[in-house]
């Protein structure tokens, strides 16, 4: 099964390459371009079939490495 999981800063919390990027779209003459996020996708293949088992298993990856739950928030779509 293909899990994917999206991890993004949470809301107040600083992102200098977010930052990085607006100013650099603005330079480049993007000046629609308001409040760039810097994110990452990790893209899974597990073997099993149970969805709530998948599910439960990302779910425990996520909190051990995937994301810093501290600073950062996640998204798992099966």
């Amino acid at each position: 099964m293909k899990v994917v999981v999206n991890v993004k800063l949470k809301d107040g919390v600083l992102d200098p390459a977010g930052k990085a990027t607006e100013h650099a779209l603005t330079s480049l003459g993007f000046s629609d371009v308001d409040n760039v996020r810097i994110g990452k996708q990790i893209i899974l293949d597990i073997n099993k079939t149970s969805k709530e088992d998948v599910l439960k298993d990302v779910k425990k990856m996520c909190e051990e490495l995937l994301a810093n739950t501290v600073i950062e928030e996640y998204e798992i779509v099966l």
